[in-house]
């Protein structure tokens, strides 16, 4: 079984042959854990760079959106990257949205949230930390897809950021004490988001140090 996950059992539950189950079925049949873990992350920053280029700064983002992205990241990797998991999951004893109420979940969230907070380009520093704490405990607590939700839940707050102004996001300062992260998850899930609102600050801010940093260099 994934240390990553608990699943029940359905096709996206099944692991690539000769991984020890810590490789899910692939196209490419890959069964390093460290193979897979390098493609995923070069795949993903090829999708990021390619969305940055087409991004529109007054673009409305939508749950298709979301899916798109997964696809374009996933694709060519899992047959059910860009589709809504089929699978029940949990982390650290945290259970995620059931399956049968995922298409309804998504399309509250992009009522709730997304055509309330983007497109971003109006909103000030403290508006666009709310904004970007709040869509992404939402979109984390439902977990819609069967592998990747975080890091997409970090490719959508770094389009808010960009939409307002910002740099890309470094995540350096969730890596570094992902404890409190997973804490304020916990505690958005209650309706208490100050906490992943002091996570996004201090991201924001070292964003924005690293960039002025790089600039000074240069």
């Amino acid at each position: 079984m994934s240390d990553r996950y608990d699943t029940s059992g359905s096709p996206e539950g099944q692991f690539q042959p000769g991984s020890d189950d810590r490789v899910l079925l692939n196209r490419l049949g890959i069964n390093d854990p460290q193979e897979m873990e390098d493609l995923e992350f070069d795949r993903l920053v090829q999708c990021q760079r390619e969305l940055f280029d087409d991004l529109s700064m007054d673009q409305q983002i939508t749950v298709n959106d979301l899916c798109d992205w997964h696809r374009r990241w996933l694709g060519s990797v899992y047959d059910w990257a860009g589709n809504y998991r089929t699978v029940t999951m949990s982390r650290d004893g945290f259970p995620f949205a059931a399956v049968p109420q995922l298409p309804r979940l998504m399309q509250d969230f992009e009522r709730k949230y997304l055509q309330v907070y983007t497109p971003c380009h109006a909103m000030n520093r403290d508006e666009l930390v709310e904004a970007m704490a709040i869509c992404h405990v939402e979109f984390i607590v439902i977990h819609p897809f069967r592998d990747g939700n975080g890091r997409l839940g970090r490719l959508l707050a770094t389009v808010m950021a960009l939409q307002a102004g910002m740099p890309v996001l470094d995540f350096e300062p969730i890596e570094k004490d992902k404890g409190r992260y997973i804490e304020a998850i916990h505690a958005g899930h209650t309706g208490d988001y100050e906490p992943m609102k002091r996570v996004f600050s201090e991201v924001l801010d070292f964003s924005l140090q690293q960039t002025s940093r790089n600039e000074s260099s240069e």
